[in-house]
């Protein structure tokens, strides 16, 4: 199966985006409300919908970017939020990113989107594009799916994956997640 940029445009064209909940995520609300600096400079990557970054730019962060392959959520998060800089909707693939750097990644299915075998590449991706003393904050499935997209797993397997790149400060089953979710989702922070 190629994930690539036609397959997640067909997705958005079908409207065949399981996992998308229509709004943020508990625990991502959660950690969010508990932040205290507006500035910290904030990624998103496979944003799809983008009900985090609707959230915290109405909460007063302006230094969100947003990155997808397709434009099609990019173009959602524009309808839905007009004031949103357009200059910080990336339509790119998250592993072609260059030349940045942030104090937060948020992460909210995009790990599950991509091949179980692109995993190990995407802890160094984030481990590269954080700044000193930055955090990869968000949820990992903690089930197994049949077919994927979305891919699962669980903490063990997530262990041996970001145990050798990040201080593991988190990773445990978030406690306020939406009832379809509740007990299949791991909440985590990894620092670099």
């Amino acid at each position: 199966m190629n994930l690539n940029k036609a397959y997640w445009d067909k997705k958005y064209d079908q409207n065949k985006l399981v996992w998308d909940l229509g709004h943020i995520s508990p625990p991502l609300k959660a950690y969010i409300d508990q932040l205290t600096d507006k500035n910290t400079n904030i990624l998103i990557p496979g944003a799809g919908n983008g009900y985090e970054v609707e959230y915290l730019f109405k909460a007063g962060y302006t230094n969100l970017q947003v990155v997808d392959i397709s434009a099609h959520p990019l173009n959602n998060i524009k309808t839905r939020i007009p004031d949103f800089p357009e200059d910080q909707l990336i339509h790119s693939d998250f592993f072609e990113l260059k030349d940045m750097e942030f104090d937060l990644i948020l992460e909210q299915t995009f790990f599950c989107s991509l091949p179980p075998e692109q995993r190990t590449d995407y802890a160094k991706k984030m481990y590269d594009l954080l700044a000193k003393d930055g955090r990869l904050v968000g949820l990992l499935f903690d089930r197994s799916f049949i077919d994927g997209p979305p891919f699962g797993g669980g903490e063990a397997e997530y262990r041996n994956i970001f145990e050798g790149v990040f201080k593991i400060k988190t990773l445990e089953t978030a406690f306020n997640s939406i009832k379809p979710r509740k007990g299949k989702e791991l909440f985590f922070i990894f620092e670099k």
